[in-house]
Formats: structure tokens, C-alpha cells, sequence
């Protein structure tokens, strides 16, 4: 049998074969066309009707369309497709058309179909044709006009002000002698020494990182507190708000910072003001969020509409006796986010 050689090939032909057969069981003896009465339809590509209806190939009662084949294509990206420029490459694509038709009528035949696993995968594949119908006509962020884009930043100057941020360096202590003695010493050190500190002294597993003195303990920037786009999962919030407690780049935080079970002596060592970003600087960030926007109210549109249509109940007691097991290794934390 001839390996599909590219994940978007596969991906092309299994969605061109299967979406138009999905509820098929017993194709072998049908003398449906897949996609073909589809294609005649809506003339699939440069097609015609008539040209999409010819018949590539055969397979027992069963048959390929041009149709078929050319909706294969277009299922991949342009970079797969790009591959079957050439005619005898054209031919393959073609046998590999066969086999997937071949094996996906075998595992029909053997029930494989009604597996819950394989339903849903078919449902997800039919999901996603649906939506990708639903976006059709959605404008590029390039096609968005300039007043609907200068509108959305007037309206939203404050989501491009970039807050003051600062840099932090820390030393990480599990006791409190010794954090006081290692604030006592940061405190008169000079950067280097300060990066001596931090590799003799800090329990922090990244504190013997093979990086300049100048930069050890460096756990990056922050926001101020408060600035839910300022958060830095290596700097607890103690820590955030003691370096900003502090003015100079260059200072210590006068006192031990207590986070959990941790103690931190804090530096700061850098700092960018805040700034207005213009519109030319927001323009394209606001194109692309508008079109985003659009794909997700046409999205939601469709589902609100198909559950009006078909009203969902969920039995939330049955719910709740679903139990997901756990490997034995995974954590306190997340096993009790899970209960």
C-alpha cells in the first residue's frame, strides 16, 4: 500500500471521501458518488458541473469524481497542494484516493465506524466544514476600513497605553536568618557581587544558570499590581509589589519579602516608562482583532440559532459521577482541581 506522505494530505483526502459518506454504513454496495452530486452542484474550483462529475476511477461499485479529486485539493494547504503540480504526482494522489476509500469501506464493514472514538472524530471533521462554511465572505484585517479601525482605538485608547514596567532580580531563601543575612549583604553589594550572592546564596534551581553575574536571579519584568497584563508567573505578587516600592534601578528592597513558604530579597534593575502606542503602531493589532471578532459572532450566531432549534438538557447529576482518574505521580494541586 502507498504511505500518505504529508499529515495535510491526509487530512485533504480523508475530509474530501468522508464528509459526504459519514453516516454510510454499508458503502460497498451503494452507488453513491461522494462528493460528486455536490460538485455538479456548485462547480468545485474551475470545474463545471459536467467536468466535476466525470469519473477518475472506479473502486467495485463505487466511484472518484473529478469532483471528488478536486475537493481533495482544496482540503489542503497550499503548500501540500503545491506537490501535485505534476501529472504522475497527480496519479498518486489518485491511488492514495483508492486506499483511503478502500480501507475506510473495510473498517465500515467491521463496525469500526460505530466506535465512539471514530463518531466523534466524524462529528469534529463535520464541525469544522460547518464553521468553515459560517466564516465564508468574513473580511481580511487588511479589508477591515479605516474608520471602523480608527473607531475601535478611540474607543479603546486605554487598552494601548503600556504601563510603567520593571525588571527584577531576586535571591530566593528558605529561612529567615538567612534572608536577613542575605539582605544585609545586597544591600552594599555591587552588581557583580550581587550575582555572587545569588549563586552562593539562592535556593532558586535556576540560581546556578550558566548566565553573567550581572544577570543572575534575573526573573524578568512586570507591571505594576493591578495590571492583569503585568503578571509574570516567576514573580509572586509580594514580590511584584515590593519592586514597586522602590525608585531607583539599582535598589534593594529594604526588607525581606515573604511569599509562602518562601523569603525573597528583591532588586530592581531596570525600568521603562509608560507610553501611548499611536494608531499606526495599533492599526494592525485592531485589524486582525476585528476580523477575529467577526469569525467568532458568526460562529456563535450559528450555534445559538441550531440550539433554539434543538433544545439542550444536561443531566447534571450524571455529570457530576463522571470521575477522571489520575496518573499516580500528578500533583496535590491538580488532582484537586479535578475533583
Amino acid at each position: 500500500m502507498r504511505p500518505i506522505h504529508a499529515p495535510g494530505v491526509a487530512i485533504g483526502i480523508a475530509a474530501a471521501l468522508s464528509i459526504g459518506n459519514a453516516a454510510c454504513s454499508s458503502c460497498k454496495s451503494s452507488s453513491s458518488t461522494g462528493l460528486a452530486a455536490d460538485a455538479g452542484a456548485a462547480g468545485i474550483g474551475a470545474l463545471t458541473p459536467e467536468q466535476a462529475a466525470q469519473v477518475l476511477a472506479r473502486v467495485g461499485d463505487r466511484t472518484i469524481t473529478l469532483g471528488d479529486f478536486e475537493a481533495a485539493l482544496e482540503h489542503m494547504d497550499q503548500f501540500d497542494r503545491m506537490r501535485y503540480q505534476a501529472p504522475e504526482r497527480r496519479k498518486e494522489l489518485l491511488g492514495e484516493m483508492i486506499d483511503v476509500m478502500l480501507l475506510a469501506d473495510e473498517a465500515r464493514d467491521k463496525g469500526y465506524d460505530r466506535d465512539p472514538v471514530t463518531q466523534q472524530e466524524i462529528r469534529e471533521i463535520l464541525r469544522d466544514a460547518i464553521l468553515k462554511k459560517a466564516r465564508e465572505g468574513v473580511p481580511q484585517p487588511a479589508e477591515i476600513p479605516e474608520p471602523d479601525v480608527r473607531a475601535y482605538y478611540e474607543r479603546h485608547r486605554a487598552d494601548f497605553r503600556d504601563p510603567e514596567r520593571r525588571r527584577v532580580s531576586v535571591i530566593v531563601l528558605a529561612s529567615d536568618a538567612a534572608a536577613q543575612s542575605a539582605l544585609d549583604a545586597a544591600r552594599k553589594a555591587t552588581p557583580t557581587q550581587w550575582g555572587e550572592l545569588v549563586r552562593t546564596r539562592s535556593v532558586d534551581v535556576m540560581a546556578k544558570a550558566d548566565t553573567p553575574l550581572d544577570l543572575a536571579g534575573d526573573v524578568g519584568f512586570v507591571s505594576p499590581p493591578g495590571d492583569t497584563h503585568g503578571t509574570n508567573p516567576r514573580v509572586p505578587e509580594e514580590v511584584r509589589a515590593a519592586a514597586f516600592s522602590v525608585d531607583k534601578v539599582g535598589d534593594v528592597v529594604p526588607r525581606v519579602v515573604r511569599s509562602g513558604a518562601k523569603l525573597y530579597v528583591v532588586k530592581l534593575t531596570g525600568k521603562t516608562d509608560p507610553r501611548d502606542r499611536t494608531f499606526e503602531e495599533a492599526e494592525r493589532p485592531i485589524r486582525v482583532k476585528l476580523a477575529q471578532d467577526e469569525i467568532r459572532a458568526r460562529e456563535d450566531a450559528l450555534l445559538e440559532e441550531l440550539r433554539r432549534q434543538f433544545p439542550v438538557q444536561i443531566d447534571e447529576s450524571a455529570l457530576a459521577q463522571v470521575q477522571v482518574q489520575l496518573p499516580r505521580d500528578v500533583g496535590v494541586d491538580a488532582g484537586s482541581d479535578a475533583r
